[in-house]
């Protein structure tokens, strides 16, 4: 769940969420377990400093949020307000989970966040994302729902900031509004339901099928125009219209070959371990796509301890890759900075800035404490970087790449299954934000 608004809302939020964020806590050591299924041990930085969180700092002894039974389930909510010129003012609620479906001995912690927003530009979405283990870690189940009543600006396809628009055959003038400055706002509806069952093959290792359907309807380019034999171009229609889409709704639906290795220590906020994620797609009319195609998921992410005493103290690696491989693949289904599972990638930017036919994005993470015994507060120094093609316009993957850097804040609100609230503000080319969120990045 992120949050992407102007500066000026920081404080606001932040005050809403130091007052009204509810926690469900249990009891004892923490309840993570490792990949080799032995239990790990409380988060300790020296024998005087044990991490403590949020809650701690007004609760000691038998602290009401943490019940003397375990607690399989916990649970934390913020009401989230914030403004966006592209949204107006935002209202919702959101929250993220972590859920131990087994023994802690030999089952890992599951996690997901879901969130529900409404703004004045009458914009309504609701998501949930989830990442769950079944006992033993025999299944995985990954899931990202999504129901948007929606709209936002889009821009041509690839990272080299162009303008300049394909043209549509079958018209006598085709013409592109340079006072629109590259950013065409639409209007659309997007239902979302991808689920991948995964089965584990060894301790470390799950294969497993999938099935996606995107349904984007309603979609209107606010700024298309069509006059007798005159065309007021947009990016999305000229793609639609060349790759042989109805640009008033399209449907890819698909399933997936999965496989995943991961030996982090922890599902909700990693200390060490790696993460590699591969899935291929296949998108068919016989499911209801509007055409076939097929795609490729490609994700690598590692956390290298620099600390023995406190394990906060790390810098943390992700990359990530989206490619079209055959068919054809709608203007919207394409990926896009913070359309990943999670809605994370590309701080320093607005959501859909950039987006191709192939897509690689990286970015690197220095995490580290900075109350010096509670270890309440931390902080991160990030940069990143994406670059996108336009195959109609001949711009290739790796020929334009767009950085971007900032800094952030991570408040421990709860120790046992490490969940922060994110406060991040990055900066990327001729373009800034400020990012609020319930779990890691990453």
């Amino acid at each position: 769940m992120i949050i992407r608004f102007l500066p000026v809302t920081a404080m606001m939020t932040f005050v809403f969420i130091l007052s009204f964020t509810v926690l469900g806590q249990s009891s004892g050591d923490t309840i993570k377990s490792t990949p080799s299924g032995l239990k790990a041990k409380p988060l300790k930085c020296d024998t005087c400093c044990q991490q403590k969180d949020l809650i701690d700092l007004f609760f000691k002894g038998d602290n009401p949020f943490y019940p003397k039974k375990d607690k399989r389930f916990r649970f934390f909510a913020i009401p989230l307000i914030a403004y966006d010129p592209a949204t107006s003012l935002q209202l919702g609620l959101g929250g993220s989970f972590s859920l131990q479906l087994g023994k802690a001995a030999d089952t890992k912690l599951s996690a997901g966040v879901a969130s529900a927003l409404y703004t004045l530009n009458d914009q309504f979405f609701i998501q949930y994302k989830g990442n769950i283990y079944f006992p033993h870690n025999k299944w995985f189940l990954q899931s990202d729902w999504r129901f948007y009543v929606f709209n936002l600006p889009t821009y041509t396809l690839g990272t080299n900031n162009q303008v300049a628009i394909p043209e549509v055959p079958g018209y006598k003038a085709v013409i592109v509004d340079p006072s629109l400055g590259g950013v065409y706002p639409m209007d659309y509806n997007w239902i979302r339901f991808h689920n991948v069952l995964s089965r584990r093959l060894t301790p470390l290792v799950n294969v497993g099928i999938g099935y996606h359907l995107d349904i984007h309807y309603s979609i209107a380019d606010d700024n298309l125009l069509i006059s007798n034999d005159t065309l007021y171009n947009t990016p999305h229609f000229a793609y639609s219209s060349l790759h042989g889409f109805n640009p008033g709704q399209y449907i890819t639906s698909g399933l997936s070959a999965n496989f995943v290795f991961d030996t982090r220590d922890d599902q909700v906020n990693a200390y060490r371990g790696v993460f590699i994620n591969v899935s291929y797609r296949y998108n068919a009319t016989w499911l209801g796509s509007s055409k076939n195609s097929s795609t490729l998921w490609t994700e690598f992410r590692t956390y290298i301890p620099l600390s023995k005493r406190c394990p906060r103290h790390l810098l943390a690696f992700w990359y990530f890759g989206s490619f079209v491989l055959s068919g054809e693949v709608p203007y919207l289904d394409l990926m896009s900075i913070s359309y990943d599972q999670m809605n994370s990638s590309g701080r320093g930017y607005a959501q859909g800035r950039y987006r191709g036919e192939d897509f690689v994005y990286g970015e690197m993470e220095y995490r580290f404490p900075i109350s010096p015994h509670s270890h309440i507060l931390g902080g991160v120094i990030f940069t990143n970087v994406t670059t996108a093609s336009n195959r109609d316009m001949h711009v290739p993957l790796f020929g334009y790449f767009q950085p971007a850097a900032g800094v952030g804040l991570r408040i421990m609100v709860g120790k046992h299954d490490r969940t922060n609230i994110a406060i991040d503000f990055g900066i990327g080319n001729m373009s800034q934000g400020l990012y609020v969120q319930t779990q890691e990045v990453f």
